[in-house]
């Protein structure tokens, strides 16, 4: 089988090596799309941490970063019960950079980090579930605290991540979704996908979002300290923070009464929740993938990814 290996920062090959065997507790998917996870793929190129303390080594683990992925079981270990050969499958849960990963013909799974999925949907519209499994978890905390239905809601930053928040948060019943980057092309996108509006941050004016004022409720994709900043000062009553976050930020005086979530993590309901979604027609991420390509060009999709021409970019590991 074909596997993408990166080899050091800004260099790749695709080697052709066994295909696995499933061992106990774990299936064999044969992926028909993989997804580019934006912070990973470049983070990886440039060889800058993710996270503090976090160190790239190279050559890097076979198929990794590829995380976000769909396709059909080909063949299941001993033990694996609820899954069988031909089930429709998705990577719900990021398995860790340790373990061969996707950017590959074939895959080694944990049963228990596959979700089954239906027919009928192109491949582009379900290889990024984990990342949507990733913003339901936040969704919920907001859903519990009553800060989505009827809310004016804002999502800053309109990347992947923000895209996906603007479907869910209409999805849950917002009054009114605004979003916000500093990327003109990007506001124009979210529009497209049910944003009532979106603005620059760095242009808005008082009388428009006034300090605590038009924003009820929001999220944060974006994790820079000034976008988490810009949306606490203008959010009257809870934020949730899903951007990487690498740097502190201040909860002061003028923040009093606002409630502030954080990210817990991976959860297989939050996984349901998106796919659900997903067959409800409420959300669509297809059309955040920008171009499909084989594996081979890996390197002209991370091009585009840095030069933000592209949202994401799917690879089709068989072309």
């Amino acid at each position: 089988m074909k596997i993408l290996q990166v080899m050091a920062p800004d260099e790749f090959e695709v080697r052709e090596v066994p295909t696995p065997t499933p061992g106990p507790g774990e299936v064999l998917m044969r992926v028909e799309a993989v997804n580019t996870c934006v912070q990973w793929d470049l983070h990886l190129r440039h060889n800058e941490p993710m996270f503090v303390g976090h160190q790239f080594t190279y050559p890097y683990t076979p198929g990794q970063p590829g995380h976000e992925a769909t396709g059909h079981v080909e063949a299941v270990g001993e033990g694996v019960t609820d899954l069988a050969p031909g089930d429709r499958i998705c990577v719900w849960r990021d398995q860790g950079h340790d373990v061969w990963g996707c950017y590959a013909q074939f895959v080694i799974l944990k049963a228990g980090n596959a979700i089954k999925i239906p027919e009928g949907l192109p491949a582009e519209a379900w290889a990024s579930i984990e990342l949507a499994m990733c913003l339901g978890a936040p969704f919920k905390g907001l859903r519990q605290v009553g800060a989505i239905e009827g809310k004016v809601f804002g999502v800053t930053g309109l990347g992947p991540a923000g895209l996906i928040a603007v479907q869910m948060a209409k999805a849950e019943g917002a009054a009114e979704v605004i979003g916000f980057d500093l990327l003109p092309e990007r506001r124009d996108f979210a529009l497209t996908l049910g944003a009532d509006a979106a603005y620059d941050p760095t242009a808005v004016s008082a009388e428009e979002f006034p300090l605590r004022g038009r924003l009820h409720a929001g999220i944060d994709c974006h994790g820079a300290r000034a976008s988490v900043q810009w949306l606490m000062d203008h959010t009257a009553d809870a934020v949730a923070l899903f951007g990487v976050q690498r740097e502190d930020y201040t909860y002061a005086l003028r923040h009093a009464g606002l409630t502030v979530l954080g990210y817990k993590g991976h959860f297989y309901e939050s996984a349901e929740y998106a796919r659900d979604l997903i067959v409800a027609g409420k959300l669509n991420m297809a059309p955040l993938v920008t171009v499909t390509l084989p594996l081979e060009r890996y390197g002209e999709g991370i091009d585009l990814l840095d030069q933000r021409k592209a949202l994401k970019v799917c690879y089709k590991p068989w072309e």
